[in-house]
């Protein structure tokens, strides 16, 4: 079979290239010479980005799953593989990405033996490592589908609804304990983001941005694949942004409020840029958009709203892990080329093993597994997807 090299093949190329080469320093000549943290600024871009926001932008696997399987939701059955998939890359890429920001990630078994039930990450490195386990039988009945395996579908299926409670109830709980980590920093985190709702947000978050990465998933995966976009389910899921945006917005507001910041909000600082950012980009875009039934109707615009929304949560958790601790250290924090290039290079090979997966396996309706899917007349826009797209030529 001979494979051409197209642009989105030379990208992914060179950004693995450049990923494995800062890998080989972080691993051999350790954090230090690897990126810009220090014992006073310890979680950088791996932690607020590679498992804050990654654990966040996953969150669609148990969204999917509680509204088809519990709500009955019928009309979203079509992305709850997708969404299964997604989720299930996006746990196993920031297993990855924690282990790059470990000091020692060869003791990670450790907490396994050495139990504290006391501590939050104790809770919330059990439940990332059961719940992955719970996604990893979610996703076997596409692998058994592929290969007509009859016996296992039969008993995957008689499972299937302990895997579904237990991975919404996994998933509420270590969604929110992300946020509970930040508790034990009051001195430290700045007042725009330290709240003792924090958990409530980070949960409140990750149902949103669950949502908002569906309708993200589909839309790309329609233009890379050739499939048709299913409209009705984008309608149901545009709405349900708008609600879940809402209660978001509405749970901020009354917390500044109760707590006296909603005049600090409007004074020019530092912090209070990224603040006005982030709500911009979180609430006042996407809801002022979503708010028009034209809007919802339209595949576009609601695909514009879902990247709004994706960016305004992604600072948030940034805003969070990052900005709102540099007045504490005392300096700025920017991380160094080689921080970005594994971050980058896990973000590539999560694209890469999806448009694997959907090419070998049924995670769409009715598609033909293992054969060259339609040809794009334009540079396809998911990276992974364009490396694959092309592979019969």
């Amino acid at each position: 079979m001979k494979i051409k090299l197209t642009f989105w093949r030379v990208v992914f190329i060179v950004i693995m290239v450049l990923g494995l080469y800062s890998s080989f320093i972080r691993y051999f000549r350790g954090l230090g010479a690897v990126s810009n943290m220090t014992d006073q600024f310890p979680w950088g871009l791996w932690i607020g980005f590679d498992c804050l926001c990654g654990v966040m932008l996953a969150a669609g696997g148990f969204i999917m799953v509680g509204a088809v399987y519990l709500f009955n939701v019928e009309r979203l059955h079509s992305v709850v593989r997708p969404a299964v998939l997604t989720a299930f890359l996006g746990y196993i890429l920031f297993i990855v990405g924690l282990l790059f920001d470990l000091g020692r990630p060869w003791y990670i078994w450790h907490q396994l033996i050495y139990m504290n039930p006391h501590s939050v990450m104790f809770e919330v490195g059990l439940c990332v490592m059961t719940y992955t386990t719970v996604l990893f039988f979610e996703f076997l009945p596409n692998v058994f589908e592929r290969f007509n395996l009859k016996t296992a579908i039969k008993w995957t299926n008689k499972i299937y609804p302990v895997l579904i409670v237990l991975g919404i109830l996994l998933s509420t709980l270590h969604q929110s304990s992300l946020g509970s980590l930040y508790l034990i920093m009051p001195s430290k985190l700045h007042p725009f983001w330290y709240t003792p709702a924090l958990p409530f947000f980070f949960f409140g978050s990750a149902i949103a941005v669950g949502l908002a990465m569906t309708i993200f998933e589909s839309t790309q995966s329609a233009k890379a694949f050739g499939r048709q976009l299913e409209l009705p389910v984008l309608v149901t899921l545009g709405g349900a942004l708008l609600v879940a945006l809402w209660v978001n917005a509405l749970l901020r507001f009354e917390d500044y409020y109760h707590r006296g910041m909603l005049t600090q909000i409007f004074k020019p600082s530092y912090e209070a840029y990224f603040l006005w950012l982030e709500l911009t980009l979180t609430f006042v875009i996407p809801i002022a958009m979503l708010s028009f039934k034209k809007v919802r109707l339209s595949p576009q615009l609601l695909y514009l709203a879902s990247i709004f929304t994706l960016l305004g949560f992604i600072t948030n958790r940034l805003n969070i892990a990052l900005i709102g601790f540099e007045t504490y250290v005392g300096h700025h924090y920017v991380p160094k080329w080689t921080e970005f290039s594994i971050t980058v290079m896990i973000i590539a090979l999560g694209f890469f093993l999806f448009g694997v997966a959907v090419n070998y396996l049924p995670i769409f309706p009715k598609a033909k597994y293992g054969a060259a899917l339609p040809r794009q007349t334009k540079a396809e826009p998911l990276l992974g997807t364009a490396v694959l797209t092309h592979a019969g030529d």
